[in-house]
C-alpha cells in the first residue's frame, strides 16, 4: 500500500466561515520552506444566495508578510483559477488549485460577487514532497 500520510503536511488556510457579503476571504500566508509542492483544497458547504459567484486567485512573493505579493501567473498554476472558482450551484463540493512557482510564500483569496446570504467556505493548504520524512503529526 502506498503512503500519502507521511508525505503531506496540511495547514489551515481559511478557517471555516459563513460569508454573507462580498468581503474577500484571504488565507493565511503559507510558507513552503522544506516542501516542494503546494495545493490549496477548497471545501464548500451550503451556498444560500441564488446568484453568487466566487473568484479564486493565488498570490506569491519572497517576503514573509507578502509585502511584495504578485498574482501567480497561469504558467505557475496546476489547474486554473476558473476551475477553482465556484457559484451558488456548487453546494457541498470541493475545488483545488496548485502552485508550481519558485517563491517561498503564497496565499489564496476567494472573492464573492453578488453574495447577500450565507456561503460556507474553508480552505486547507496541502504541502507535499517534503525534504524530510515523515512529516509531523499532528501538523504544526
Amino acid at each position: 500500500m502506498k503512503d500519502l500520510f507521511n508525505l503531506v503536511h496540511p495547514l489551515p488556510a481559511i478557517a471555516p466561515v459563513s460569508v454573507a457579503d462580498n468581503t474577500p476571504q484571504v488565507s493565511a500566508i503559507i510558507d513552503r520552506q522544506g516542501f516542494n509542492s503546494l495545493t490549496f483544497m477548497i471545501a464548500l458547504g451550503s451556498i444560500a444566495d441564488a446568484d453568487a459567484t466566487f473568484a479564486v486567485k493565488l498570490e506569491h512573493g519572497s517576503a514573509a508578510n507578502l509585502s511584495d505579493a504578485a498574482d501567480v501567473t497561469a504558467a505557475d498554476l496546476l489547474g486554473t483559477a476558473a476551475l477553482a472558482a465556484f457559484t451558488y450551484a456548487d453546494d457541498n463540493k470541493t475545488r483545488k488549485i496548485g502552485y508550481t512557482g519558485c517563491l517561498r510564500y503564497t496565499r489564496l483569496t476567494i472573492t464573492p460577487t453578488g453574495n447577500a446570504a450565507a456561503a460556507l467556505v474553508s480552505a486547507v493548504a496541502l504541502l507535499g514532497h517534503p525534504g524530510h520524512i515523515p512529516t509531523a503529526n499532528p501538523p504544526v
